[in-house]
């Protein structure tokens, strides 16, 4: 595994493309004021030991030194050991409605960020657990393969939003049929399907598919978020909302008997989700009593240091930058790659 021990020097790397331009900006005002002076081919003649091509070497050695340089600084690394660590936790996949009722504001911000705030803090709390992802509308795929990798778990939750599925709807079946697929082979760990969703679902058959579930040892549990009472769902522009074929504001509401329903058919437990953080608490409670099986999980324990052979070609170009001479060489006087 590579890896840079110092990465905020890496940022002087930004440098580089800004000698290139004062380096090409100068030649430019070189050659203008050359011209300035007479015929550049004539100049050239009155000056036979110059050498432009010496010039921009010299440059370019003392810019590829630079860069090794920056480089050596972040201290570049192998890691030469590898453990495998066993740590006990369980297995998640999250199935997240992003369909466009969860855009509803009932519950603050809205439904759909909530919704996300929540499986941010769960995943902050995940320690030796693994997590996959699936966003589900009227058609579902996985965001996130099934991973311990909490960090890339958060960078993609950021970038859900509704129109990652063109087809709208709410296919809960489809989510969880595909949930249940997302799984490792192991059969020792305790495994939790959450769905989140607001109920409306509009292709039928999740009840089914969620007993299909527990029937092969996962437990579904829903998050039901949203008010009976209902909301209007925004549209695209301010102080717009979304309006049926007859010009009405489309009203959703939080269909709350239906994720019961899921959840008791999935022999899991259902979650009202409102403005507190209840049912945060509430989740982690039910999936602390999960079994937790050993994860195993690779790590680089030990690394060496690489800078030396960098800092071994930052050497060699800078003495090579010192002996190269701006005059050409008398011995290739006849080569035109030399000129």
């Amino acid at each position: 595994m590579f890896r840079f021990e110092n990465t905020t020097y890496l940022y002087l790397l930004i440098l580089l493309p800004i000698l290139v331009g004062i380096f090409e900006w100068s030649n430019i005002i070189r050659r203008k004021r050359i011209r300035e002076y007479g015929d550049p081919s004539l100049l050239e003649a009155l000056m036979p030991d110059t050498s432009n091509l010496r010039f921009n070497l010299k440059f370019w050695l003392c810019f590829a030194a630079l860069f090794f340089l920056i480089i050596v600084a972040a201290r570049p690394q192998f890691g030469t050991k590898s453990e495998t660590i066993k740590r006990q936790g369980i297995e998640t996949v999250i199935a997240l409605d992003i369909s466009n009722s969860m855009l509803a504001e009932d519950v603050a911000p809205n439904r759909l960020e909530k919704s996300k705030k929540i499986i941010s803090k769960m995943v902050d709390e995940m320690e030796d657990d693994k997590i996959g992802l699936i966003v589900f509308a009227g058609d579902a795929f996985i965001q996130l393969p099934i991973t311990s990798d909490f960090i890339s778990a958060k960078m993609f939750l950021e970038s859900i939003s509704p129109n990652l599925i063109s087809r709208q709807g709410t296919d809960i079946k489809t989510a969880l049929n595909l949930a249940t697929r997302s799984f490792t082979q192991r059969e020792d760990v305790g495994r939790a399907i959450i769905v989140i969703t607001d109920g409306e679902n509009h292709e039928g058959g999740a009840e089914e598919a969620a007993k299909a579930a527990a029937e092969k040892g996962m437990q579904v549990f829903v998050l039901g978020v949203g008010s009976a009472e209902g909301s209007p769902i925004p549209g695209n522009n301010a102080n717009e909302y979304r309006k049926d074929k007859d010009g009405n504001v489309i009203v959703t509401q939080l269909n709350e008997q239906m994720c019961q329903e899921i959840a008791k058919a999935g022999n899991g437990a259902y979650i009202r989700v409102d403005n507190t953080n209840a049912s945060q608490k509430l989740l982690k409670k039910e999936l602390d009593k999960l079994a937790k099986a050993d994860q195993e999980t690779t790590v680089y324990s030990d690394f060496d240091e690489q800078f030396r052979i960098v800092a071994w070609l930052a050497l060699i170009t800078l003495i090579l930058e010192m002996l190269v001479s701006l005059r050409k060489n008398p011995l290739f006087k006849n080569i035109k790659l030399f000129e």
